[in-house]
């Protein structure tokens, strides 16, 4: 009997991603409102407009990486419509047979070098269905998958060393303030950070993993949503139980195999894409490019009114009938590797991305041997199955849109940094994280956050006698450690939406995690406080 009731109640479906969104936007709106209504200054209370019209300008601010997931979506369905991406897990499978344990460790750490380096997060968006197919048919449950992508990434942004949208934002901010900035210490502190929580999340996953594949019902997911995960990914499951079953049968076709390495240097490239090679002074993807000059026909006049905009002298007379030339440089070529999209690698943003697999989809399409017909109707299902999560992320956007319209993440950051004045660095370290928690819920960019956070928290760190490059890291280190677990997140509630696990299944799988992570990293924080 007591079985039956347990049944009953993890049939319950859970609350969508949807909802909790929608819910946390009206709660936010309701708290602007009363705190302008008790007249707290720098607070706006939101009106009925600023609640209708955020999930659409969140739509909007969200439309680069909503249109890049659409076409990922096509470029999927391409994929599986070859046959190609079933077969190729189902090989892997086969070769890792005994050994599929292994998968989680090397790949967290791959995920987590692109998160140290240049804040690899929404780019993960297309490996949460690739893992999950692939754990799923490893014998695993799709929150494995999920797990190591979103952990895996996730500790190299909390343990940011070069990342240019995290310590590297930051620093920038910091630059007109006049505070001596040490790269050393903060790559340094980085690395410990990084690799610390990285292990600690390794051996987390490994061991709910092995725990599933020993037993299926100690799966952390609802009934719903296990046969949610059959049906999404039950093929490629079945392809590695077929694959098993039939160790000498040949489970790929020339083209699979083909399409197939196409696949997968679709990713190599984006990744590349990515990665912000002229930060680091890797120049080779810009070689190439030119220059011309360009002469343009000035008056005389026209010279006479730029010297007096230049404020050199007094004004300048110029005879009449007297006429000049102006000669720039205009750039004609970003180098070899801008044929494709006009921006070189190192450059890409989501509309190259978007651009990229575009292309390469119809690359698929064609080694695979697809139809005209067949290649739009795969198209065009992927693309739709995308969609749900276009409108999560589109929706997560919109309550940072939200809380920027009334200055509610402003009004905390202010006061907080008052409050935290005059504090001993073993109370400033803690508060300061645990107030980078806060905030990061409101504003998950970290760009964002560094911009509008430190020349704020950076100079009362440096006033109080702390060192500000602990400040930078005790951001990195708050704002990464919610992006691991935050609805406002697009990549996060995107990503898992792709897995098929709900938004409050990963949070009871990660609960234990996320605290333990949060103390080690204020622990490390304010022993660099404390000695640096």
């Amino acid at each position: 009997m007591a079985e039956k009731v347990k049944d009953k109640s993890r049939k319950k479906r859970a609350i969508s991603s949807f909802s909790i969104l929608l819910i946390i936007l009206i709660v936010l709106a309701i708290i602007t409102v009363v705190m302008s209504l008790a007249g707290v200054e720098g607070v706006e209370g939101a009106t009925i407009a600023n609640v209708a019209t955020a999930p659409v300008k969140g739509f909007t601010d969200a439309l680069p990486v909503c249109l890049f997931v659409l076409i990922l979506g096509g470029f999927l369905g391409i994929v599986t419509e070859t046959g190609a991406l079933d077969a190729g897990i189902a090989a892997l499978v086969k070769k890792l047979k005994g050994n599929e344990l292994i998968l989680i460790p090397i790949l967290m750490f791959i995920f987590s070098i692109g998160g140290t380096t240049y804040g690899m997060c929404e780019e993960t968006v297309p490996f949460y269905l690739l893992l999950a197919a692939t754990m799923v048919a490893a014998g695993f449950d799709s929150v494995v998958g999920a797990a190591t992508v979103l952990l895996g990434a996730g500790c190299g942004v909390l343990g940011s060393t070069v990342n240019p949208f995290a310590v590297g934002a930051a620093v920038d901010s910091l630059s007109g303030t006049g505070i001596a900035i040490n790269q050393g210490t903060i790559i340094l502190l980085g690395i410990v950070l990084w690799l610390v929580t990285l292990a600690i999340s390794i051996v987390f996953v490994m061991r709910y993993a092995k725990k599933v594949k020993a037993n299926k019902g100690s799966t952390i997911m609802s009934l719903q949503e296990q046969e949610t995960m059959k049906e999404e990914f039950g093929e490629a499951q079945q392809e590695a139980v077929d694959a098993e079953a039939n160790p000498n049968e040949k489970l790929l076709t020339g083209r699979q195999k083909g399409a197939l390495v196409v696949f997968a240097l679709t990713f190599v490239i984006m990744i590349i894409g990515f990665i912000p090679w002229g930060d680091f002074d890797i120049t080779v993807f810009e070689a190439g490019a030119a220059t011309e000059e360009v002469v343009t026909p000035i008056t005389g006049e026209e010279i006479a009114a730029s010297w007096d905009d230049a404020q050199v002298g007094g004004a300048l007379e110029i005879p009449e009938g007297v006429e000049g030339t102006v000669v720039s440089e205009e750039q004609i070529s970003d180098g070899w590797s801008s044929f494709l999209t006009g921006v070189p690698l190192g450059g890409w943003y989501f509309d190259e991305a978007s651009t990229w697999f575009l292309i390469m989809a119809i690359v698929i399409g064609v080694v695979g041997g697809l139809s005209e017909s067949r290649f739009v109707k795969a198209f065009i299902n992927g693309a739709a199955d995308m969609m749900s999560v276009v409108l999560i992320i589109a929706l997560a956007r919109s309550i940072t849109v939200l809380m920027g319209e009334t200055g509610l993440d402003m009004w905390i950051l202010e006061n907080a940094a008052a409050a935290l004045a005059g504090m001993s660095a073993i109370i400033f370290a803690p508060l300061s994280f645990l107030l980078y928690v806060v905030l990061s819920f409101l504003i998950p960019s970290s760009s964002g956050m560094a911009t509008v956070s430190m020349p704020i928290m950076g100079p009362l760190a440096n006033n109080l006698g702390f060192s500000p490059d602990v400040m930078i890291m005790i951001f990195s280190a708050g704002n990464g450690l919610v992006n691991l677990f935050t609805p406002t997140s697009g990549a996060i509630m995107g990503g898992l939406a792709l897995a098929k696990v709900e938004y409050s299944t990963w949070l009871k799988f990660g609960a234990k995690l996320f605290i333990v992570l949060g103390v080690v990293c204020m622990v490390i924080l304010t022993g660099a406080m404390l000695i640096l």
